[in-house]
């Protein structure tokens, strides 16, 4: 059955809903960036390019960025055997599994940075361990990794699961039927068809590990040029009444998920078609 395409409003209510729609995102999307944008160059284009190229700011970006690079694929990685096993297995445990995915919504990020403290801070669990290992977890890169990885742990799996249970198993046991192995099946039947599934948890995921502020805020310390990643370097410079460092760094910020968006834009564009196809599967 096709899906019906979606109507022009024709009454006054349906012109109505659209307008106070359009004011809502006006009031709490576009004022805010508007205001950003304003406070970022009230003092001119050169302060702002000044701000932007500080150290620690340049710093805090280079962070937020490796941050991001390593938990996104982690996690994507995660989700697709989390996804896979939510749907393709029967297993005692199932439905635990599925609310431990959802965790990480439904607790504070700042709880999520708690947690690492207390595992491997230096009074935590392994504090023995890592100190007569050398190693650093809290307080350093691998601490801000974790930390994002809890916090973004669903988004993948989440976009994975429904589809995945609406395609059903029955081209990859005809694959199997065919004589295809388990990576064959993976990689020419499952991954084709979840492909854009997983690209948008992949944006969301990234979006998201970019603007954590509340679990990198615990473990990180708030060393200037080493463990500030943006977020956090916005909040010490808005807190020294640097404004325009502030918000300067806080259009850096937006720019980025600005730069997700646009992706996830040009990808609906381009390959509009396949994906309305993907959707009626």
């Amino acid at each position: 059955m096709r899906a019906r395409a979606p109507e022009k409003p024709k009454t006054p209510a349906a012109f109505l809903l659209m307008a106070l729609a359009a004011v809502w995102m006006a009031l709490v999307i576009v004022l805010p960036l508007v205001n950003v944008l304003a406070e970022a160059f009230k003092q001119g284009v050169q302060p702002y390019l000044s701000a932007i190229v500080q150290p620690d700011a340049l710093s805090a970006i280079r962070l937020t960025l490796t941050v991001a690079a390593i938990a996104v694929p982690l996690n994507a990685v995660f989700g697709i055997a989390a996804a896979w096993c939510v749907t393709r297995f029967d297993f005692a445990g199932k439905g635990l599994l599925l609310s431990v995915l959802d965790l990480p919504f439904t607790i504070s990020p700042v709880i999520s940075g708690m947690v690492w403290v207390l595992l491997f801070g230096a009074h935590g669990w392994f504090a023995s361990v890592l100190e007569a290992s050398n190693i650093k977890i809290i307080y350093a890169l691998p601490g801000l990794v974790i930390a994002t990885i809890l916090v973004t742990l669903p988004f993948v799996a989440r976009e994975l699961i429904p589809l995945m249970q609406d395609q059903g198993t029955d081209e990859e046991i005809a694959a199997v039927t065919l004589g295809a192995s388990g990576w064959d099946v993976f990689f020419r039947v499952t991954l084709p068809n979840i492909k854009w599934a997983l690209t948008y948890g992949v944006l969301l995921c990234t979006a998201r590990a970019m603007g954590e502020f509340g679990a990198v805020s615990v473990v990180s310390g708030h060393i200037r040029g080493l463990t500030n990643t943006l977020p956090l370097h916005i909040e010490v410079l808005y807190n020294e009444y640097d404004s325009v460092g502030a918000f300067g760094a806080a259009t850096l910020l937006a720019g980025l998920a600005l730069v997700t968006l646009v992706l996830k834009t040009l990808l609906e564009w381009r390959f509009g078609d396949e994906l309305a196809a993907n959707r009626r599967h």
